[in-house]
């Protein structure tokens, strides 16, 4: 069995942030995740946003032990194993999750080093359990996503709203659970919450439609994602013993 870790492409000496990227997976499965997989490379152009919204902080991409959520919660514990384990010095994280991981990174938004938590078509089913986050929180969902449902994050971010605490929504108009029409869109609303969050000023809440916009070509959005592959290697690998503390 592999153990949870972080995937570090950007690490500057000193920095105290980390932007932490969760990909999606699988409803059941224990395979072994690797860094090829579809669902993980389509996060790294969110790597390269964050990064230029926050040069100075570290960026990096939650490891998971299985691909699938399974019946534990697989994703989040994983994650809260991450965030328990991490260098002191990384004081303040900032989650960024698709699919599953826009599931673990709510459940484990009330970890006490979580500083914002962002959910790109997140998969919040209806008797998900309602997480103590603290703002910044925003969600974001295609209105044509059929893998996750968007009426689900709607209704989970109404619940939140109801216990006191600040949602920002956004409803990306005529985009898929990829991601992959409108990428500059996507891009841009990781590049703000990074930005905002870490400046805290990302609590405002609401909800806003996107309107539509120019749709790009989906093989130039894979081409643009091979390219911020390729750019941003994996630089250092922090693994967390399955038994015991980082190392």
């Amino acid at each position: 069995m592999s153990c949870p870790g972080v995937d570090f492409v950007r690490r500057p000496a000193g920095a105290t942030d980390l932007v932490l990227l969760a990909h999606g997976g699988s409803e059941h499965s224990h395979a072994v995740p690797h860094l090829w997989r579809p669902a993980l490379l389509r996060m790294w152009p969110f790597a390269v946003a964050a990064r230029a919204a926050a040069p100075e902080a570290a960026i990096g991409f939650l490891r998971y032990r299985f691909r699938g959520w399974n019946d534990a919660g697989d994703a989040a514990v994983d994650l809260r194993t991450v965030l328990d384990e991490l260098p002191p010095v990384l004081s303040r994280v900032f989650l960024i999750g698709h699919s599953m991981g826009g599931r673990a990174v709510v459940a484990a938004g009330d970890h006490p080093r979580v500083a914002g938590v962002l959910g790109l078509a997140p998969w919040l089913p209806a008797r998900e359990p309602l997480a103590a986050l603290r703002p910044p929180v925003t969600f974001v969902h295609g209105t044509d996503d059929r893998m996750t449902d968007p009426a689900g994050t709607t209704a989970y971010a109404a619940r939140l709203r109801a216990a006191g605490v600040a949602v920002t929504t956004y409803s990306v108009r005529g985009e898929a659970h990829a991601m992959l029409r409108r990428p500059k869109e996507w891009d841009r609303l990781v590049a703000d919450f990074v930005r905002s969050a870490r400046a805290g000023t990302g609590a405002g809440g609401g909800s806003e439609e996107l309107p539509d916009g120019a749709p790009s070509s989906i093989p130039a959005a894979i081409a643009n994602i091979a390219v911020a592959r390729l750019r941003m290697p994996v630089k250092h690998r922090l693994r967390v013993p399955c038994d015991g503390p980082a190392s």
